[in-house]
């Protein structure tokens, strides 16, 4: 007898996410599950608030033009027998990504599972505090008004490019109020803000070789292009200066630090939660 044959990889796919709300939390599950697997290029299809009959069509035309996995978030019974019904017949695999934790959920609480699309997403206190948090960090970013930051939850201190902007508006997305203010060796700190007893004040830093990657990038400048020859802003040493500057401040008044050189914006996010979460708790400096 001969030993079965081993399947080839599958590399390059299709993956469709079909949701009757946002799609947010399915993205964020299906990139976290796909981010798994090495050397692989799947091509993300994205299907959000299918409500209707009509709307699924769509999207199983879709799923038949270019089969590929499905991930879904659809509460409707009627719904999600069709679309199954489709992936058996296509011989695809259909996940519904949130089944497991509601049946657990339900099994704990002896509650049945209400069923009704998008509730995450409904106009209660939740949403309008993420509203105003976004707000917030819109008006506090890049230090352009001081007056006011006392009411931040957070406030990050780095030099350029250091993913203070992205951070905040992600943390803003989570209900959290968060501002930021730059480094500049020509600009002087506002000593001021540190008499504020209400924010956690943390400082984000990164390696000279990636700021100068980052703004050479964001500038685009090339290496040889004499326009930024002389150019402060790109100036490795200088940059350098500057890290040690950020670095002598943060140590100065005892702020807790995050290199975010090999961090994603959701990475360096999460800890800044988590440090906020130790903060608020103690009602205190962080030990």
């Amino acid at each position: 007898m001969t030993a079965k044959s081993k399947k080839e990889p599958i590399r390059d796919f299709h993956v469709y996410l079909i949701s009757d709300a946002t799609g947010t939390t399915l993205q964020g599950l299906a990139r976290a599950v796909l981010a798994q697997f090495d050397d692989i290029h799947p091509i993300e299809r994205f299907w959000p608030m299918v409500r209707s009959e009509a709307q699924l069509d769509r999207a199983i035309a879709d799923v038949r033009d270019h089969p590929g996995p499905v991930l879904f978030t659809l509460v409707d019974k009627k719904l999600r027998k069709k679309l199954q019904a489709v992936c058996v017949e296509l011989g695809i695999p259909c996940m519904p990504v949130l089944d497991p934790m509601l049946r657990g959920m339900s099994s704990y609480l002896g509650l049945p599972i209400r069923g009704v699309p998008g509730l995450q997403h409904t106009l209660d206190e939740a949403y309008f505090k993420r509203m105003d948090a976004v707000d917030f960090a819109l008006d506090y970013d890049d230090g352009q008004d001081l007056d006011g930051i006392e009411d931040a939850d957070v406030v990050l201190v780095g030099v350029s490019r250091t993913s203070k902007t992205p951070t905040c508006i992600f943390l803003a997305r989570r209900g959290i109020r968060a501002a930021n203010i730059p480094l500049a060796l020509e600009v002087p700190f506002p000593e001021e803000v540190t008499s504020h007893k209400g924010p956690l004040f943390v400082g984000l830093t990164e390696s000279a070789e990636r700021l100068v990657h980052l703004r050479r990038n964001r500038l685009q400048a090339s290496e040889d292009n004499a326009r930024y020859a002389e150019n402060n802003y790109l100036d490795i040493e200088r940059v350098e200066e500057e890290i040690k500057y950020a670095r002598r401040l943060f140590s100065k008044h005892g702020w807790p630090v995050i290199d975010v050189t090999r961090r994603s914006v959701e990475e360096t996010a999460a800890e800044i939660m988590l440090l906020l979460h130790k903060y608020k708790g103690k009602g205190e400096g962080l030990s």
